[in-house]
């Protein structure tokens, strides 16, 4: 049963010290690298998102938790295979579509009705093109999907469009160095999301794995990992409902640490986002300190293209502070955890803001804006909409967020760090 939250604060200036679980996305990344490697590569500072927990126990030979036989009424064959239900981590299931293509066994991937909706069809057809035998359950193009490992290589050249996600771009990327003939990626199209292309092959490299990467051509060769460590930074998307919490506070003064100016992540761009609203980012101490000072809002444009995660938080702060942005590079948010472009419309009418939408140009309405004493906020199974949402508790009296526990997906400490700072919950989540 779905418990909600309430936050309440009264007091409109936050200070403290936040200390931020690993992120997500290098996490994820160097979970399946740990795992290619045969145990030549160690992951440091592992995150405790949900989304990593559910990968690490899928990717642990003696998970019993995951790894299980279908139901005899499930319709699905039991001989010789382990159904994989990986819930709404759609990460895990871009990554695992990849891995599971080389080893021996024979799996099939599942997840919740919301991940039954997500595409995986380009995907799939490019590991096809490899060789890689792969049946879609139920729906074409969508999970749940039966993989065959032991992936005979038919072809070291695969062309996939780069403005879908780059989560299907790095899941091949990170197979490609065990594949016999290496990969040759041909990306079409514009590439979404660069930064975390970057951060895979970054962190490839760190683990011992050359590429050359000419235009729009990315390639790997057959090679081996070295031994080492990679130690996962502290996530920056966390980060930035504390940047969006600074800028709708009166006074602010927080320290993130763990935090550094040079980051594989490419939502660190927040720093220079948030610069726009008069939250100074200072690197020192081994984090950074953010600190809020009076500015004049002037940034009229925001493109999110390479930093769609950071959309909600953004978008939101700017309809809170009555800030009529405009904003592209959103193509990517209705084919996440819930059509996030959709879910914002819906939430934002509640202040009276309305975000219009014309081709791929966003923008926001707020003549009729106005605070309420209280607002509702649905979630829609997105732990982002009620993390982007709850900075309105430094305007509204009170808050109310369906759902406290999705938080769980990416920042499962969420609710008691706001706590830290005298955003209050009356009945914290159990």
């Amino acid at each position: 049963m779905k418990q909600n939250i309430i936050l309440v604060n009264k007091n409109k200036s936050v200070k403290g010290t936040i200390h931020l679980t690993g992120s997500k996305s290098e996490c994820n990344r160097a979970l399946v690298i740990e795992a290619l490697s045969n145990g030549k590569v160690k992951v440091e500072n592992i995150s405790d998102a949900a989304d990593t927990v559910t990968l690490l126990e899928v990717l642990s030979p003696e998970s019993e938790v995951i790894g299980q036989k279908p139901e005899k009424d499930s319709g699905l064959k039991t001989q010789d295979l382990r159904l994989i239900n990986i819930g709404p981590a759609g990460t895990a299931m871009r990554f695992l579509t990849a891995y599971f293509t080389l080893q021996d066994e024979e799996v099939i991937l599942t997840g919740s009705e919301r991940m039954k909706q997500r595409p995986i069809g380009i995907l799939v057809d490019a590991l096809r093109e490899l060789g890689a035998d792969i049946e879609y359950v139920e729906n074409e193009g969508f999970p749940p999907i039966k993989l065959k490992g032991n992936l005979k290589q038919l072809s070291d050249k695969v062309n996939i469009k780069g403005n879908i996600s780059s989560q299907y771009i790095t899941a091949l990327l990170l197979i490609a160095t065990r594949l016999p003939l290496g990969l040759e990626l041909h990306i079409e199209g514009e590439l979404t999301s660069r930064p975390y292309v970057e951060m895979t092959l970054a962190m490839l490299q760190s683990a011992g794995i050359q590429h050359i990467w000419t235009d729009n051509i990315i390639s790997i060769q057959n090679q081996e990992f070295k031994e080492t460590s990679l130690h996962v930074e502290p996530d920056w998307s966390a980060a930035s409902y504390w940047y969006a919490i600074a800028a709708l506070a009166d006074e602010a003064e927080l320290f993130l640490p763990g935090l550094t100016q040079y980051s594989l992540q490419g939502d660190s761009v927040i720093t220079e986002i948030m610069a726009n609203f008069g939250i100074t980012s200072q690197f020192k101490d081994g984090g950074v300190y953010l600190q809020k000072e009076a500015k004049a809002l002037s940034r009229k444009i925001f493109d999110l293209k390479e930093c769609p995660d950071l959309a909600q938080t953004i978008i939101v702060v700017c309809a809170a502070l009555g800030h009529e942005a405009t904003f592209t590079g959103l193509e990517t948010l209705k084919i996440k955890e819930t059509d996030r472009v959709k879910a914002l419309q819906n939430e934002l009418a509640k202040i009276g803001v309305k975000l219009i939408e014309k081709g791929q140009i966003y923008k926001l309405d707020c003549s009729e804006k106005f605070i309420p004493e209280r607002i509702f906020v649905n979630t829609y199974d997105d732990h982002r909409m009620a993390m982007a949402f709850a900075p309105l508790a430094l305007l509204i009296p009170e808050v109310e967020i369906e759902d406290a526990k999705v938080v769980e997906k990416s920042y499962p400490a969420f609710w008691s760090d706001l706590e830290k700072v005298g955003i209050a919950s009356p009945n914290p989540p159990r």
